[in-house]
């Protein structure tokens, strides 16, 4: 059956390879990205149905926008994917060295434009009694990432928003799971695996030895969003090789 599927950070990587996959499965997709030209590289199947929709999903009035188109188009939310993110970049490190502003920045992606979007999608959801969102988290929000500590804070706060709505909305039929990938090969992460150098101290430590795929994590949203994964609440899905185990 379709549904109405707003995916966050469309314009690349694994946003832009989820919005495809889902288009061709034939359910109604809002992408949702500030990279106006990365969403116009979207294009639809034949009879596919796109909405493409700019904005930051730091920014409240944009979240409103987005959500509003939606349902304008195509109806309430039935699935939300939080995948719009950063790492923080060349620039992360550790607390001390972490400036308010990077810090802000950081927050604003990973955790407030999850929580205004979760927010805003949530009572259509419940009223309707069913609803998935599928937060795209990391195993540093399971462990944290040395020199990352940004984005270690986030993606921890982003698994126990999961786990919140799990407790908060599961009697009303709503779902809320997160992903947490290892390292995967995204445009977010060609800046440290193109180094021959940092790309082998990050092998060292996976022991699978290989860089995780958009295609193996667009297989795991897609099962997560699924019926399948119907009694997944709350939970927090590492998939990294085994990089957790050492």
């Amino acid at each position: 059956m379709s549904r109405v599927v707003l995916v966050t950070g469309a314009a690349s990587g694994i946003g832009h390879a989820l919005a495809r996959d889902f288009l061709a499965a034939g359910d109604r997709v809002v992408a949702f990205d500030r990279d106006g030209d990365g969403l116009a590289r979207l294009e639809p199947p034949a009879g596919g149905s796109l909405a493409r929709v700019v904005g930051d999903v730091g920014e409240a009035a944009d979240v409103e926008a987005c959500v509003a188109e939606a349902e304008t188009r195509f109806g309430p939310v039935e699935l939300l994917v939080n995948n719009a993110g950063t790492t923080g970049g060349p620039n992360a490190t550790a607390v001390a060295d972490t400036s308010a502003e990077d810090f802000d920045r950081v927050v604003a992606a990973n955790i407030r434009g999850p929580f205004l979007l979760c927010r805003r999608v949530l009572p259509a959801m419940a009223e309707r009694g069913r609803g998935t969102i599928v937060n795209i988290a990391s195993v540093a929000g399971l462990v944290a990432f040395p020199g990352r500590a940004a984005y270690s804070v986030t993606k921890g706060a982003l698994i126990q928003l999961s786990r919140s709505i799990a407790v908060d909305y599961g009697h009303r039929g709503v779902r809320a799971v997160s992903l947490c990938p290892g390292m995967i090969e995204t445009p977010l992460t060609q800046w440290r695996l193109a180094d021959p150098t940092l790309r082998e101290e990050v092998l060292a430590r996976i022991p699978q030895r290989r860089i995780g795929s958009i295609a193996e994590v667009v297989a795991a949203v897609r099962f997560l969003a699924s019926g399948e994964a119907a009694y997944f609440n709350g939970a927090a899905l590492p998939m990294d090789g085994g990089y957790l185990s050492i």
